[in-house]
C-alpha cells in the first residue's frame, strides 16, 4: 500500500466548510459563499468518478474514497436491465487501496478498473464494503463502431466551487445528458492540495461524475511547492483519478491519450517538461489513425486575457499541431472566452484552415479579454461550458452560458483534401459581452 503525505499545507486548509471572500481578478466583482462541505465519516463512499484507464469500448474504471476505518474496498458490476433484481448475476471486485493524509484525516482511496466489457453496452455497479455501499450507477461503454457522440469542456472551476461552479456542470448535464464523457481542462481547485476545495468539486458534480466519465488535465492550481521548495502535482490527482500510463515516465496520468471511436484525445501538462513532451506528442499524433484530434492542456497557446502569452509552448507545440492537423485545442487558464483559428504567423494574420483554439472558464473568476484581437469570438465574466459532437465527417461546437443562451457555434466539416471547412452558425452581427472596466 502507498501512501501519500502532505509536504505543504496551505493556511486555507484549516477551512472546515466556509470560503469567506474571494475578489476576482480585473473584473469589479466579489462573491460570498456559504455552501457547506460534508465528508462521510461512517465508511461510506464518496468522491465516486469514472474516468478511463484503457479502451473506453471494453474498459471502465471507477475511483472512491472512504475514511480511514475502511481498508479495503469493493466493486460489484452486471449488465444493467429493467428489472430490478439485475444486481443477482453481478460479480465483485477488490480494489487498489492507497491512503492520503490530509486536513480532513487519513483518506483511504480506491479504484477497480473493469475489463472485458462489451462494446455499446449500458452497465450497472456500485462501490463500497458490506456495510457501506453506494448506490447503483450507470454508465455505456463506446462503441467499436462509428456512432455519433457528444462530450463537455470545462475551463477553469476554480473557485468558488460548490457556490457557483456547480451550475456550470448540472447545466451542462441538463443540456448534455447523453454525453459519453467530461474534459476538464485544469485548474479544476485553488489551492493544490486543499482537501476541502477538492470535496467541493466533486460535491458539485455529485452523481454526475459517478455516470459520465471525466478526462482531467492539470493546471497551474494543480501545482504546489514540497519541502524542498519544487512545484510538484497536488497530492490528491494520482489517488483520485485512474487514468492511462501511456505518456512520459513521470508524468504518468497528466500526460496520456485515449481513443474513443472515431477521435484521439491527448492530455499535454502545461506546467513542466513541454519539450519532452512535444517529442512524445510527435510519435502520438505520426501514428494517429483517428479521423478527428483534439488536444487540452491548460496554458493557452494565444491567449484569451490582456498580459499574458505562452511564446515558448506555442514554439514547442504549434509546429506540430500544424504538421499533423490537430482539429481543436480545448485550453483554460486565462478566465475568458476565445475562439479563433490557427495564427501562421505573428498575432494578428489569419490561417484559413488549420487547428481550432478554444479558451473557456466555467466557474466565477473572471479576466479581461485579450485586447489582441486573434479570436473571432470572445467574452469575459460569463460562465460558460461547450458541446462537442461529432457525427461522421463532421464536428459540431456549441459555447453555451450557465443560464442557458447558445453564445458561440460553428461546425467544423472534414475535406477530402485541405483543411476542414469552417461553418458560422451565429449572426454575424450577435453582440459580444465584453465590457469596460467600469462595468
Amino acid at each position: 500500500m502507498k501512501t501519500f503525505n502532505h509536504l505543504k499545507q496551505f493556511p486555507q486548509s484549516c477551512f472546515v466548510s466556509v470560503i469567506l471572500l474571494i475578489v476576482f481578478t480585473n473584473i469589479n466583482l466579489a462573491q460570498r459563499t456559504d455552501a457547506l462541505v460534508t465528508f462521510a465519516n461512517n465508511g461510506a463512499p464518496e468522491n465516486v468518478i469514472l474516468t478511463w484507464k484503457e479502451d473506453p469500448a471494453t474498459t471502465q474504471a471507477v475511483t472512491w474514497r472512504t475514511n480511514d476505518s475502511v481498508k479495503t474496498g469493493y466493486a460489484e458490476i452486471a449488465l444493467a436491465d429493467a428489472a430490478p433484481n439485475f444486481w443477482e448475476s453481478s460479480e465483485q471486485f477488490e480494489a487498489v487501496t492507497e491512503s492520503l493524509e490530509t486536513e480532513n484525516g487519513l483518506k483511504f482511496y480506491h479504484s477497480v478498473n473493469f475489463t472485458g466489457l462489451k462494446p455499446n453496452t449500458l452497465y450497472a455497479y456500485r462501490v463500497g464494503t458490506d456495510k457501506h455501499w453506494s448506490e447503483w450507477f450507470q454508465f455505456r461503454t463506446a462503441s467499436e463502431g462509428h456512432e455519433p457522440f457528444s462530450f463537455i469542456y470545462f475551463g477553469d472551476a476554480q473557485n468558488n466551487i460548490l457556490s457557483l461552479w456547480s451550475r456550470a456542470i448540472r447545466s451542462a448535464y441538463s443540456e448534455a445528458p447523453k454525453a459519453k464523457f467530461m474534459v476538464h481542462a485544469g485548474d479544476l481547485i485553488n489551492h493544490a492540495n486543499s482537501d476541502t476545495e477538492w470535496r467541493e468539486w466533486f460535491d458539485a458534480g455529485d452523481w454526475i461524475h459517478a455516470m459520465v466519465p471525466s478526462i482531467p488535465t492539470p493546471g497551474n492550481h494543480e501545482y504546489a511547492k514540497n519541502d524542498e521548495g519544487n512545484r510538484v502535482i497536488n497530492y490528491h490527482w494520482r489517488p483520485q483519478f485512474t487514468l492511462p500510463e501511456n505518456g512520459i515516465e513521470g508524468l504518468e496520468e497528466s500526460v496520456y491519450f485515449i481513443d474513443y471511436q472515431d477521435l484521439r484525445i491527448i492530455s499535454l501538462n502545461s506546467n513542466e517538461r513541454k519539450e519532452e513532451q512535444a517529442v512524445w506528442l510527435e510519435k502520438v499524433l505520426s501514428g494517429n489513425t483517428k479521423k478527428w484530434t483534439v488536444i487540452t492542456y491548460h496554458h493557452p497557446l494565444y491567449s484569451a486575457a490582456t498580459g499574458r502569452d505562452n511564446e515558448e509552448q506555442r514554439g514547442l507545440w504549434k509546429p506540430l499541431f500544424d504538421k499533423y492537423k490537430v482539429d481543436i485545442a480545448l485550453q483554460g487558464h486565462d478566465h475568458a472566452y476565445a475562439r479563433g483559428r490557427n495564427l501562421s504567423s505573428g498575432m494578428n494574420v489569419k490561417d484559413e484552415g488549420g487547428t481550432m483554439y478554444v479558451v473557456s472558464v466555467s466557474g466565477p473568476k473572471m479576466y479581461k479579454v485579450n485586447e489582441v484581437r486573434w479570436m473571432d469570438r470572445a467574452a469575459e465574466n460569463t460562465q460558460l461550458f461547450q458541446i462537442i459532437s461529432i457525427e461522421n465527417d463532421t464536428l459540431h461546437y456549441k459555447a453555451i452560458t450557465v443560464t442557458g443562451e447558445i453564445y458561440d457555434a460553428f461546425d467544423l466539416v472534414k475535406q477530402e483534401n485541405g483543411p476542414n471547412k469552417l461553418i458560422e452558425l451565429l449572426p454575424p452581427d450577435t453582440p459580444e459581452r465584453i465590457f469596460d472596466s467600469k462595468d
